[in-house]
């Protein structure tokens, strides 16, 4: 494999660095500070600059008025936005495109993914399940009704579900033997659709979605085999980015906190047992990205190997997962008392990093996914 970057995935990159530049994490309230929510909404402004330099619409065919790019340019500009814990829905708006794009139909991607790549129709997907630890298409069923389906079950912890235009709902058929996955276009103010708030750590509005037979019309379905797969993935390796973005931020901020801080007359990062903790950091940072451009390369690529790509994807978000956790903690330790200043912006890293830690299933669910691969697919 080759991870040298294209000129096309460096220049998504850069042009994300220039629209984050000028983005504040402490913008909003903090969220230590907060009781419910610290804002109703996304950041608008943000998601404007972000359609006006094309990066919303960066997965979508020219056609569509995209850039036509993949995976790997998506992670690359998630990875800007998690250095300044960016408040806009750009993963799942992006991967509900693409998913669009690669398995909907000519009249649903012509219907929907102009509007959605310019921003001004805003989509989000109910990935997280039940507990997060559940697969996510099983907590909601899906049965015929004439032509139409109608949904009923329950998903929580739905992102940016407030903001949304339509909502990409999993959800699992009982029409053959062994079942399978369709995704559901809901729009948000469908009949039937109850939404409860949910508050995340990092402060941001999230939704318990109730859906009590939702009536979705068979234009708005996808019934492609793989299509929710597909889709899961790139949602994973995603948050993995964010995680990363967040992570190397911590880190720098560590860096230049311990490079100032004296004790006994000397910068505590010159003492041995700071050095080798903000050592271990670093390779955790080494670790998360090395497994996430894995992953993001077998989704861009199709390519195959001895697992399937999902195999990577449990390994990328293991390693974000605990990884961001254990950078975070780190840096907290290292900072000392000022790093719990709600004036300095390391807490709120901190509780945006749980929250992605936890976001579509914590490090265990993951590795029971990887351990029911190698089980079904041994290593010769």
């Amino acid at each position: 494999m080759d991870f040298t970057f294209t000129e096309e995935q460096l220049a998504a990159a850069e042009a994300a660095r220039g629209v984050f530049a000028d983005v504040l994490p402490d913008a909003v309230p903090s969220p230590a500070l907060t009781t419910g929510a610290v804002a109703e909404g996304f950041d608008r402004a943000l998601w404007s600059r972000l359609a006006d330099a094309d990066l919303l619409s960066l997965l979508l065919a020219e056609a569509h008025g995209g850039a036509g790019l993949d995976a790997i340019a998506l992670c690359l500009v998630l990875r800007e936005a998690g250095r300044v814990l960016a408040r806009v829905p750009l993963l799942e708006h992006s991967a509900a495109m693409a998913a669009v794009q690669a398995f909907g139909g000519p009249e649903q991607a012509g219907r929907l993914l102009d509007r959605a790549g310019r921003g001004e129709l805003v989509l989000t997907v109910a990935a997280h399940g039940r507990t997060g630890h559940d697969p996510a298409e099983s907590a909601v069923t899906a049965r015929r009704d004439g032509q139409a389906w109608l949904l009923d079950g329950v998903q929580t912890a739905v992102a940016w579900a407030y903001d949304a235009d339509l909502v990409v709902v999993p959800a699992h058929t009982e029409d053959t033997v062994a079942g399978r996955t369709v995704l559901a276009l809901v729009p948000r103010e469908a009949d039937g659709l109850v939404a409860s708030e949910q508050i995340s750590t990092s402060g941001e509005r999230l939704a318990e979605l109730r859906l009590r037979s939702v009536r979705v019309e068979p234009e708005d379905v996808i019934e492609a085999d793989g299509a929710w797969e597909w889709l899961h993935a790139l949602l994973v390796t995603g948050t993995c980015a964010l995680a990363l973005g967040l992570g190397e931020r911590v880190l720098r901020m560590t860096g230049e906190y311990t490079g100032k801080r004296e004790q006994f007359g000397h910068p505590i990062a010159t003492f041995q047992a700071v050095a080798v903790q903000a050592a271990d950091r670093y390779i955790d940072l080494r670790a998360m990205e090395a497994t996430l451009w894995q992953a993001a390369w077998r989704i861009a690529s199709g390519a195959p190997g001895a697992l399937p790509a999902a195999g990577d994807v449990a390994v990328a978000k293991i390693w974000a997962a605990e990884g961001v956790r254990r950078v975070v903690q780190t840096a907290q330790h290292l900072h000392g008392g000022f790093g719990a200043d709600t004036d300095y912006p390391l807490h709120r890293y901190h509780a945006w990093a749980k929250h992605l830690e936890l976001a579509l299933g914590p490090a265990a669910a993951y590795e029971e996914r990887l351990g029911d691969l190698l089980a079904t697919h041994p290593l010769g």
